[in-house]
Parts: C-alpha cells; sequence; structure tokens
C-alpha cells in the first residue's frame, strides 16, 4: 500500500470539537500537500442515539444533522461549499461559542458565506438530504467506524484521528501527515494512544470552552471497538 496518498475522505460532524480541530489541520495539509479532500458526513446523534428516541432524520430540526443537511445542499452545487460551511459552522461553534445548530443562526452564516439564507430551509424541505447524510454515516458504521473525525483512504483504510487540541500548522503539519499516512503500511496495526493527564484534561477543557457554553445537549458516547 503506497503511503503518499494524494485523496482522502475526511467524515465529521459539525457538533463534534476534535473532528473540528483535526479539519484545520487536514486543510493545512491540504494547501500544502496538494491533497484532495472530500468532506463528507457522519452523525454522532444518531451513533450515541437512545434505544426509544427518534433518529435525526425523523425530526424537523436535529443539530449537527440538520447542519449537515445543508452541506449536502451546499456540496451539489459545489464541493467546496461544503468545507466552508464545515469551516464557518465550526468555527462559530468551537471558537466563538455560537450556535449555528439554531436554525436562525444558521441562516446567518450562510449569509455571511455571501449565499441565499433560504437555503438552510431548502435543504431541510428536500428529502433527499437526509439521504446522502444517510450514506456517509451508514458507509463508515459499514466499515466499523463509530466517530470522528473519520480518514478514508483508498482501498478502504481508515483510521479515527487524529485527535488533538493544537493543529500543527507549516512543517510540523506535514509531518503528522506522514506519520499519519505511515499507518496505511501496517493494516493490522490498530492503536496507538496517549493517557491523558490531569493537566491535558484541563487543556481540553479550555480549548474546548466556547463548545462546552454554546452546545444545548448531553454529550454521549457510546463504547468503541
Amino acid at each position: 500500500m503506497p503511503t503518499n496518498p494524494t485523496q482522502v475522505d475526511f467524515h465529521f460532524d459539525i457538533l463534534c470539537p476534535w473532528a473540528y480541530q483535526t479539519s484545520l489541520w487536514m486543510r493545512e495539509v491540504a494547501e500544502r500537500q496538494n491533497i484532495e479532500v472530500n468532506w463528507r458526513f457522519f452523525s454522532l446523534e444518531e451513533v450515541n442515539r437512545e434505544e426509544g428516541k427518534k433518529h435525526p432524520w425523523e425530526r424537523d430540526w436535529s443539530y449537527g444533522w440538520s447542519m449537515m443537511r445543508i452541506g449536502a445542499l451546499l456540496k451539489r452545487q459545489d464541493p467546496a461549499l461544503n468545507d466552508a460551511w464545515y469551516l464557518n459552522a465550526g468555527t462559530a461553534l468551537h471558537v466563538d461559542g455560537r450556535k449555528p445548530h439554531e436554525p436562525e443562526v444558521a441562516r446567518h452564516l450562510l449569509s455571511e458565506m455571501g449565499l441565499d439564507p433560504a437555503m438552510a430551509d431548502q435543504a431541510l424541505s428536500d428529502p433527499t438530504t437526509h439521504d446522502e447524510v444517510r450514506a456517509d454515516h451508514q458507509r463508515v458504521i459499514d466499515l466499523g467506524g463509530w466517530g470522528v473525525p473519520t480518514l478514508v483512504f483508498a482501498g478502504e483504510q481508515k483510521f479515527f484521528g487524529p485527535v488533538l487540541i493544537d493543529p500543527p500548522t507549516g512543517e510540523a503539519a506535514d509531518r503528522l501527515w506522514q506519520l499519519v499516512v505511515g499507518w496505511l503500511e501496517f493494516p493490522h496495526l490498530f492503536e496507538l494512544q496517549r493517557p491523558k493527564s490531569d493537566a491535558d484534561m484541563a487543556a481540553i477543557g479550555e480549548t474546548f470552552r466556547p463548545y462546552l457554553e454554546a452546545r444545548d445537549w448531553e454529550t454521549r458516547a457510546n463504547p468503541t471497538r
């Protein structure tokens, strides 16, 4: 398996603070290494849904799921718009502490991008945007995935991560990319994890503070494989 890929699928949920941090690094790498990134969806609401609760596609508005439906509509017009939407909505939530998961804020964010705010309502009135988000989500589930960020390479090799709070830039970003894609040579290397100290947890809490203050949901996570 070559370890110099030029394409990668990046599955994200706008709600996820970890995926947002990794996405900043991924954009840096994409620009520096001429990597083509296909920004695809995954629903934490669905994968962590409690038995008996509605699926996100059964709700009129469902936090991350609805924001990704907007992304799906934008992606049909131009994949770069989906990338820009993720960056704009993710920054609003994870940096500015705004609430892009509220319909009015989502419309305003589209306006900030120079787009018609009515596209939010258009996305929600089009049932096929459900289908596109569900297809991306199910793809990760079928590959054995459970969360984001999930990177998928040629041959459906997939990684959960990298998981970080200080996305590197410049040459450091390149070095991390080489470490990540180096794993492609070892398809049965499943896990390498750094335990978190109290100081690490404090740093994570500070980085995620805007998100923690803006969220309107209780975070849940099912056990991973």
